[in-house]
């Protein structure tokens, strides 16, 4: 079951074309069957018609050679003879002769049986009858040593039986009484009649061939014009979730396709809606909480004993730094800027400079094949979170890129303590933090990798932690090319 499965296209393209080639072969297998069911019923229905005329003719003609005296019997063969007839071979024999019948067949069984009906229902059932059907190279006459092939031409000629590739021939034996045979092969009026059928030809086959080319190249040509709906929908689908204010979808194609392009319209507006919403409350927090913040900073500062003031102030501090670490949070998945093509080699040298400058040592591997498409702030945020953390926790860090036509990735490495693997998925929750410590210069605010996993997430990519074996941590930037 597995296989089969694997043997189904995984395109809509491809499975469509299969379906319309499935159709396309059941029909023609099922036209097939009931043509060759109507050939096969016809060629009976002929077969027995023809018996039965073919029998009434032997019949009397046995009757008159019977009421013949026995003298005059070989005066009108011979004059039967030389009138001239090309499907019948008469004589009268003193032996029977042995005939090596052909291979059995339904049409071959009618006629027989059919033929010694019409016979017996107008010789009697007494008569001896003998039938059989010979090949033309195997017919004997006469007796059992001459064959119709070895008769001179003049003989030959009147039977139409001499050609190797002729059909099958009816041969009758007749008892005429005092040891004589009627004696009769003759071709059945429709000769070819038991000739084995070729249901199936080579032209046939070419014709279904090329039916077949035909009807994938259209089907195709078809299909494609119909999904491309379809694929813009999914390029838009893949466009949104790196850019939010992209164009809206043009509602076109088949019903079904303009509906889900609506939707999907709809969905946008909604989301952009949502963001501007989320933006404004950020906007409003702001502005709302940084003046109470302040009135309490001038009333710490009122208070008699420093022991107070200090907790108070430190409080305000820690309560000030949330709310900007909220705001920062906002800002850094914030993704409006423009797409625009990023020298990453050049962003990394900027980044590495402003940390030589702070006395951190910092060293670049590998590089970049091209520029890459994305949203140049967003990404130095990204980059300088993640080697600032690297920075923070490893005192020197190590930037390996590996670019291919797939995809870009920046692994950022330190030589710190790593992190717990139990911790490794919640050092991306907000305000979470390995260093317990509430002093901002120690433990930040636990939301750089969140921002920097964002940010990926809004180019397509992904962003990656693990601890390395000799030491530190490895977080591995992938962003895909296409």
């Amino acid at each position: 079951m597995k296989r089969l499965r694997q043997l189904i296209p995984r395109s809509l393209i491809g499975r469509m074309l299969t379906v319309m080639v499935l159709g396309v072969l059941l029909a023609q297998v099922v036209s097939y069957t009931v043509w060759v069911q109507q050939i096969d019923t016809d060629k009976e229905q002929v077969a027995e018609r023809m018996a039965q005329e073919l029998a009434q003719s032997v019949a009397s003609t046995v009757t008159f050679f019977k009421a013949l005296p026995s003298d005059y019997r070989h005066i009108v063969l011979s004059q039967l003879r030389n009138m001239g007839g090309t499907r019948f071979f008469v004589s009268l024999n003193k032996e029977l002769i042995q005939v090596e019948d052909i291979e059995a067949s339904e049409l071959k069984t009618i006629v027989l049986n059919t033929f010694e009906r019409g016979l017996r229902k107008r010789l009697g059932n007494e008569v001896d009858i003998r039938l059989s059907f010979s090949h033309p190279d195997t017919l004997r006459v006469y007796n059992n040593q001459t064959r119709l092939l070895d008769l001179p031409p003049r003989w030959s000629q009147q039977s139409l039986i001499y050609d190797l590739q002729s059909p099958p021939i009816l041969v009758a034996q007749i008892d005429m009484g005092e040891g004589e045979w009627f004696y009769l092969a003759a071709l059945l009026p429709k000769p070819d009649l038991l000739l084995k059928t070729e249901y199936l030809p080579t032209e046939r086959l070419l014709f279904l061939s090329f039916l077949l080319i035909i009807l994938l190249i259209i089907g195709a040509i078809i299909v494609r014009w119909l999904t491309r709906p379809l694929a813009q929908l999914a390029t838009a689908a893949e466009r949104l979730g790196k850019e939010i204010d992209s164009q809206p979808l043009t509602e076109q194609g088949p019903l079904e396709v303009q509906a889900s392009a609506r939707a999907f319209n709809r969905m946008q507006q909604r989301i952009q809606r949502f963001i501007e919403d989320r933006e404004r409350l950020f906007s409003a927090i702001s502005h709302d909480l940084k003046t109470p913040i302040t009135r309490l900073r001038l009333r710490a500062e009122m208070l008699n004993k420093e022991h107070n003031r200090d907790k108070f102030r430190q409080d305000l501090e820690e309560l000030e730094r949330m709310v900007a670490g909220a705001l920062e949070c906002a800002r850094g998945t914030d993704l409006h800027e423009k797409v625009q093509a990023i020298d990453i080699m050049a962003l990394l040298e900027s980044l590495q400079d402003d940390a030589t400058v702070l006395g951190h040592s910092v060293a670049i591997k590998g590089t970049a094949n091209s520029t890459f498409p994305g949203r140049p702030m967003a990404l130095k945020r990204c980059l300088s979170n993640l080697l600032d953390n690297a920075l923070f926790y490893g005192r020197e860090a190590e930037i390996e890129v590996n670019d291919s036509a797939e995809q870009l990735q920046i692994a950022v490495r330190d030589r710190g303590p790593g992190i717990p693997d139990a911790s490794i998925n919640k050092v991306f929750d907000p305000y979470f933090r390995l260093e317990t410590s509430r002093s901002r210069n120690t433990g930040g605010t636990g939301l750089g990798l969140g921002i920097a996993r964002n940010i990926a997430h809004g180019h397509g990519g992904e962003l990656e932690l693990k601890n390395r074996v000799s030491g530190g941590l490895e977080v591995l930037l992938s962003l895909p090319r296409n």
